[in-house]
């Protein structure tokens, strides 16, 4: 899980404890990932801990309960160089929400289903496209300029990925999504109901 090792991260540049982990981790991504739950991020920390990752200690404070102060250890910058050495695979594979409303609008054989869907979602992705340029022009932060640049090559891509569904889909008068509609999978053997013998 990626958030882990981005705790590791931090921690390898010093201890920490949670609630300035959370202000780094938050600090460091920019505003595109959303805040981090607070709870979640005990619960790395834990499981960190659990793994020897990460030792805590108890540092008192003078007027406020004591905090719980996490570091990394040998195993836990192992871990964290390990990770940063290979390459990341998508994290979903190709397993994708729209390209399934794709597939079922296409399977409908109906073209105002299909343009509605692209549309749709076209008009999502500009919007997501138009934010996080925004956010991306007014990043102090230069690595979360890179971050924010990265994630609206992603938008560009899926409004590509549009703009050639629709070159498939609707630009044959029909004929492709009739017979996209028409077609029936043939059942895997051995499933279905029993034929009588005849």
């Amino acid at each position: 899980m990626a958030i882990q090792h981005a705790v590791l991260a931090l921690l390898a540049r010093g201890p920490s404890y949670g609630y300035e982990l959370k202000s780094e981790f938050e600090s460091a991504v920019g505003p595109q990932w959303g805040p981090l739950n607070i709870g979640h991020l005990y619960q790395i920390l834990e499981r960190l801990s659990r793994d020897g990752l990460v030792v805590a200690h108890r540092e008192a404070q003078p007027t406020k309960p004591d905090r719980v102060v996490y570091e990394i250890t040998e195993g836990g910058r192992a871990e964290l160089d390990r990770w940063l050495g290979e390459p990341s695979a998508r994290s979903g594979g190709f397993r994708d929400d729209f390209f399934l409303k794709v597939t079922a609008a296409a399977r409908s054989g109906d073209a105002s289903t299909v343009r509605t869907v692209l549309g749709n979602q076209r008009a999502h992705l500009l919007r997501e496209l138009r934010n996080l340029d925004g956010l991306r022009r007014t990043a102090e932060d230069p690595v979360v300029g890179l971050l924010l640049a990265a994630a609206c090559r992603h938008v560009e891509a899926d409004l590509a990925f549009i703009d050639d569904a629709e070159s498939v889909l609707l630009t044959d008068g029909g004929s492709l999504l009739a017979r996209l509609a028409a077609a029936r999978p043939a059942p895997a053997s051995g499933s279905g109901p029993a034929r009588a013998a005849g």
